[in-house]
């Protein structure tokens, strides 16, 4: 094991931990919550790294990042995870990459997705609507009550499978704030569940970083994206 390697692990066993009691706290259990390894800091040899340490579902910000990447590593058995935004002149590069885009966050992306998806033969694409839901205006994402209206689009997009929501808190706030804003994205995952055509479900919720997944998973958070926390001690 690496140097490198042994870092990470250790680093992983007390982030697993801290999931394992918010979990508990909640009355979940941490086999409900994925862990995304937000690999967009660190290079091959470190992705590769936290891979050996058991990191299998991976995130990457920028397509120009994460195509380079996803391309290197192709030996091995991950999920790659688009999480930043993503442009629509990336789409076709990205897709046969990726497992999961989190970062679907305007129509004409999911447009792009669902075209390019048919254009290109591919499978169902698996996307989670961005939600801006701080109100932040330096953030990406769908208003809230942008998502209701396009509820009964959903269905005209064949080459997506709509998976849920992803939302960050606000930058400037504090755990109790970063919690309203996870509750807020849940309660509106709740209300969109309970209007949506047939068909249509939001099982994932995606939400929570290094500074704040536990109080997102007590919130409901079904991903968490963690960086900073997994490579503390490298970066």
């Amino acid at each position: 094991m690496t140097d490198l390697t042994q870092i990470i692990t250790r680093n992983l066993a007390a982030i697993r931990q801290r999931i394992d009691r918010a979990a508990c706290r909640a009355g979940r259990t941490s086999g409900e919550v994925t862990l995304v390894a937000v690999t967009k800091y660190v290079d091959e040899t470190t992705t590769r790294a936290a891979i050996a340490a058991g990191c299998r579902n991976l995130g990457e910000s920028r397509p120009q990042h994460l195509i380079p990447k996803a391309e290197a590593i192709r030996d091995e058995s991950v999920r790659w995870h688009m999480i930043g935004h993503l442009q629509r002149n990336k789409v076709r590069r990205v897709l046969p990459l990726v497992s999961l885009v989190e970062s679907v966050d305007n129509v004409r992306l999911l447009e792009a997705i669902d075209r390019i998806a048919d254009e290109s033969d591919l499978p169902r694409v698996p996307v989670l609507l961005e939600v801006n839901i701080s109100g932040d205006p330096n953030k990406n994402g769908f208003l809230p009550d942008a998502l209701g209206p396009l509820l009964e689009k959903l269905p005209t997009y064949r080459h997506v499978d709509i998976r849920g929501l992803m939302g960050m808190a606000g930058l400037m706030g504090t755990a109790e704030t970063a919690r309203r804003d996870f509750a807020r994205l849940r309660e509106l995952r709740d209300r969109l569940v309970g209007e949506a055509p047939e068909g249509i479900s939001f099982p994932e919720l995606s939400m929570g970083m290094s500074g704040d997944f536990e109080e997102a998973i007590e919130e409901g958070a079904t991903m968490v994206r963690i960086g900073s926390a997994l490579f503390e001690g490298i970066l």
